[in-house]
């Protein structure tokens, strides 16, 4: 595979990893309702699990709760269920057709937690970002030994794929920092 095609796919991997980790991070509770909270929580639907923005509108209208108002009341009951057996700890409260959520400020020490939950994401991420240069070094070795590509292609690529795997730990460190702060400042 030539070298451009090489370091582009790894380029791409990389970024899917951030990518990655930045819809985690959305999950995470901050002391301020947002639908993402519970957008990707997945419901028992039909006997198939779903996820909640797919069955419900999600809205946020005041800092403090989250309203939930499924398409089909049909799936009230699945959606109070996911929602209980969630890590979130907010007990939902059934409306009629509507399901509110009323997200409680955090304390210090649950903030604590977060934030070194985040962290251990971000790590996550790093070692992907990681294994991805590790294999992506392997191919390239292997492709100079099959002479596919020359010395100085290897040298090159190489180069290249540490730069992108810098960047891209750098990026990780730059997200978990931003979700920590806004943990912490709730």
């Amino acid at each position: 595979m030539p070298l451009n095609n090489v370091v582009n796919e790894c380029k791409t991997k990389m970024e899917k990893a951030v990518t990655h980790l930045q819809d985690d991070l959305k999950g995470f509770r901050t002391g301020r309702a947002s639908p993402a909270l519970v957008e990707n929580l997945r419901a028992e639907y039909y006997g198939t699990p779903t996820p909640l923005k797919q069955l419900a509108s999600i809205a946020a209208p005041q800092a403090d709760l989250i309203v939930i108002k499924p398409f089909d009341a049909g799936a009230l009951g699945a959606i109070e269920k996911a929602i209980k057996t969630s890590d979130l700890s907010i007990a939902p409260v059934l409306d009629g057709k509507l399901i509110r959520l009323n997200v409680p400020a955090l304390s210090e020490e649950r903030r604590r937690q977060l934030v070194n939950q985040a962290k251990q994401a971000g790590e996550q991420a790093k070692i992907s970002v990681r294994n991805i240069r590790r294999d992506v070094i392997k191919q390239l070795d292997k492709e100079e030994k099959d002479k596919v590509i020359t010395e100085d292609d290897l040298d090159h690529g190489k180069k290249q794929v540490e730069d992108l795997t810098k960047k891209h730990v750098e990026k990780v460190d730059e997200v978990i920092k931003h979700k920590s702060d806004e943990i912490m400042q709730g």
